[in-house]
């Protein structure tokens, strides 16, 4: 659901705020030449798993030869933003790295899934010789995105990966990703930031202070998500979020008058409230999956219901739809599965 700017995306930034542990990991399995092929990088939106992601391929791009001192002794992912392979990745001119992520329509929205025509690309490109005698690097963001006949043709990949190739999956929800690219890869899960982490993250990209007192509200009601913080970082969204943790709050039981003001206050084609509505929304499903683990039909229920709802608000985002008929379907579905 994230629409980041040219100047928050991945593939420019590069501040790096927590997940010492996961880079830490990528970094050593480089530096002892048993990297593997393909990583899964999973966990909640926003967390930082793209920025991860692009960090990572930063510093092989700019690195080949992982046997180099300068390798050896590095203790971090960091390379100067002003380093060549920095500056061709930052403008999307890296000819051995290929992003794979929801592109605009003819209509100027995002496309609802990553398409099929994109993913085959990836035959071609590692099929190639790298463009300056190093690696090649895919980047999925998300492969939750990816349609059917996408995830098959990027299995081809993952069964048989050409020598100095490496792909990085990112999953919002690596628990649905299918099992046999499951199995293929090297799973790195991260955890949502902690609330002085996503204010100095927020600080840093905003140029607001740390202690800003709407920044402060902000962080603390971000679940650890920095593109959540950010999405929050006005006082009307900072509201609306109370008020779908209110509804949340009261299901089974539904307001239809309540819902019928929400759907106003989600307003017509602004982005950022629906991606608050709905991270809520996917926060008390993943809560709810984890309360249903124990019975398979009902965890059933709760994932079948995340992934409509999700597809909905996707359509609803792409083709400029109402939000008030998204509402009430929301909730229907929520009602249904709290009652189990």
């Amino acid at each position: 659901m994230s629409e980041e700017t040219d100047e928050l995306h991945p593939r420019i930034t590069t501040a790096w705020f927590g997940h010492a542990e996961a880079e830490r990991a990528l970094l050593q399995a480089y530096q002892t030449g048993r990297i593997a092929h393909a990583w899964l990088i999973g966990g909640p939106p926003g967390i930082g798993k793209a920025t991860l992601a692009y960090r990572m391929a930063r510093f092989v791009l700019a690195n080949p030869d992982p046997t180099a001192a300068a390798v050896q002794a590095a203790r971090d992912l960091s390379v100067p933003a002003d380093h060549p392979s920095s500056r061709r990745i930052a403008g999307e001119a890296h000819g051995d790295l290929l992003a794979l992520e929801r592109v605009l329509n003819d209509k100027g929205k995002l496309n609802t899934t990553i398409r099929i025509e994109q993913v085959r690309r990836t035959v071609g490109f590692f099929g190639s010789t790298s463009s300056e005698g190093g690696w090649r690097i895919a980047i999925v963001d998300a492969v939750d995105d990816l349609q059917k006949e996408g995830e098959n043709a990027l299995l081809k990949i993952l069964e048989e990966p050409p020598p100095r190739s490496l792909l990085l999956l990112i999953s919002h929800a690596p628990g649905r990703v299918l099992p046999t690219i499951r199995s293929r890869t090297r799973r790195l899960l991260l955890r949502p930031l902690d609330t002085d982490t996503v204010a100095q993250a927020v600080a840093n990209a905003t140029g607001r202070a740390a202690n800003d007192i709407e920044l402060s509200a902000a962080a603390q009601a971000s679940g650890g998500s920095v593109a959540r913080a950010l999405d929050l970082l006005d006082s009307d969204a900072l509201a609306l979020r109370q008020t779908v943790v209110d509804l949340l709050a009261r299901l089974p039981s539904t307001d239809p008058r309540a819902l019928h003001a929400l759907g106003d206050a989600l307003g017509g084609s602004e982005p950022k409230t629906l991606a608050v509505f709905l991270d809520l929304v996917n926060q008390w499903l993943a809560d709810r999956l984890t309360q249903d683990k124990a019975d398979s039909g009902k965890a059933a229920r709760t994932a079948d219901a995340f992934a409509t709802i999700n597809q909905a608000a996707r359509e609803a985002d792409a083709y400029n739809l109402e939000r008030k008929p998204l509402v009430f379907k929301v909730f229907g579905l929520l009602a249904e599965t709290a009652r189990g």
